[in-house]
């Protein structure tokens, strides 16, 4: 009997990754969806207080198109892990290890909009898909979008 191919790839069930690679993918992938929310956040936070001097909740909530007490609940968690401060009814501040989370957060952004800006896609289109990508792309592949962006710099 013949193998039935891979609805995604059409290869042979043969050439397909073994189950513990698949495991690993998709074990990556959450991970990454686990600090979404916190990346998110603590980029936005100092994209604020470097606008504005501050982040208050209401305007983080506007910026992400949510309800306040969503804003609420994910700075009590950001608190929790020690990536921000604040005082009830106050503006939020960002911890040391919440500013360096930033700063990495928007270096991987950027370089991901530079990565898709050199291959022609619009700059809105760059920025919203950037949003997604910055998450889940690995640290072996920021670097040779790094690399590509660099090639065409020169």
């Amino acid at each position: 009997m013949k193998p039935h191919p891979d609805p995604l790839t059409d290869k042979p069930a043969e050439t397909q990754r073994p189950i513990e690679s698949q495991a690993e993918g998709f074990a990556t992938v959450r991970n990454a969806h686990e600090s979404e929310m916190a990346e998110d956040y603590v980029e936005l936070i100092a994209e604020l207080i470097a606008l504005r001097g501050e982040a208050r909740p209401v305007d983080i909530a506007e910026r992400f198109g949510v309800k306040p007490p969503t804003v609420s609940k994910n700075l009590t968690r950001l608190q929790r892990d020690g990536l921000v401060c604040r005082e009830r009814y106050r503006s939020v501040f960002l911890t040391k290890p919440g500013q360096k989370l930033a700063d990495h957060c928007r270096a991987r952004h950027r370089l991901v909009v530079k990565f898709l800006l050199a291959l022609g896609i619009p700059a809105e289109v760059a920025e919203r898909d950037a949003e997604g990508i910055e998450h889940h792309v690995s640290d072996e592949t920021l670097e040779a979008f790094g690399r590509f962006v660099s090639d065409r710099a020169e």
